[in-house]
């Protein structure tokens, strides 16, 4: 046999070995992109992560992409939100990214009684006879978080109104420490270490709602206007279409979607204690920049 026909038989076998293997050998899985969602701490961390680790696998579901949840802490979210694609804070944060970081909002939290809206009240114990702002002259207080806009800002900005300086005209003021900050206001108030607190409308219904505290032990001060809830926002990282497609993944979410999370069949929103998603524009914040601009908050602050 001529080293020609050789050379051909051999060719023959080895193009039959390749599409044999070819037609046998499964293609290799195509690995599925991952995004990281930064979710600012609400009460604690291990509180955040409960309650949104099973949205978190349900968006990665719906969308068939890979979700990371980054549990971030207030103060330490502007530092980290370059390195994320999506957003979950309070309007305040929403705000500040947006101006300094080009954050875009997708969506607000419906939750309690005004729906995707939040306030911020002064609240006193009802013995302690104080019924107006400026009955809080040389009184104390206690605020929650700085970086909460219906525990701190909202109040600052109802004192102003008034002509009352908390630095100034404020006994002393505090900031409590830890988890559950609000709730800590809240029974703070309630068990006379402070005269006066500044508390969400929505923390405050829920304690009345659990059967924690009686509606009737306190006096409500004073209102803020309304500004939207917690939010989504989507970073620059992201490109349009999909920011689109996790803006109606959240819109389309109903109270009885589940998801299938550590073997058990959990319903999305009762665990992330939310009611639902609200379509919101940028413009929807603007009465929050004139009050953080009022009380000299950031991104607006002047020292």
């Amino acid at each position: 046999m001529g080293r020609g026909n050789i050379a051909i038989r051999l060719l023959i076998v080895l193009l039959t070995l390749v599409f044999v293997v070819s037609c046998t050998s499964p293609a290799p899985k195509e690995e599925k992109p991952t995004y990281k969602i930064g979710f600012m701490i609400c009460n604690s961390r291990l509180d955040t992560l409960q309650r949104f680790e099973p949205f978190v696998a349900y968006l990665s579901k719906k969308l068939d992409v890979n979700f990371e949840m980054v549990a971030i802490d207030t103060a330490d979210f502007t530092k980290q939100v370059d390195d994320l694609h999506f957003t979950h804070t309070n309007s305040l944060l929403y705000a500040i990214m947006h101006r300094n970081h080009g954050v875009e909002i997708l969506a607000a939290e419906k939750n309690g009684s005004l729906g995707y809206k939040a306030q911020g009240m002064i609240i006193s114990s009802k013995k302690s006879g104080l019924k107006t702002v400026k009955d809080l002259k040389d009184k104390t207080m206690i605020f929650g978080p700085m970086l909460g806009p219906t525990s701190y800002m909202a109040q600052v900005d109802i004192l102003l109104k008034e002509g009352i300086d908390p630095d100034e005209d404020l006994a002393f003021y505090s900031i409590p420490r830890g988890s559950f900050k609000h709730e800590k206001v809240i029974y703070g108030v309630l068990f006379n270490k402070f005269d006066a607190g500044a508390a969400p409308l929505l923390d405050f219904e829920r304690m009345v709602e659990d059967g924690r505290i009686n509606e009737d032990d306190f006096t409500i001060i004073a209102k803020s206007e309304h500004m939207p809830y917690c939010n989504f926002g989507a970073t620059q990282k992201v490109d349009d279409a999909f920011a689109k497609k996790f803006k109606q993944v959240l819109l389309d979410i109903t109270e009885d979607d589940t998801v299938e999370f550590e073997g058990q069949t959990l319903k999305v929103l009762d665990r992330a204690i939310v009611d639902g998603y609200e379509e919101i524009s940028d413009k929807d914040f603007d009465s929050l920049r004139e009050m953080a601009k009022r009380t000299n908050m950031p991104p607006y602050q002047r020292y």
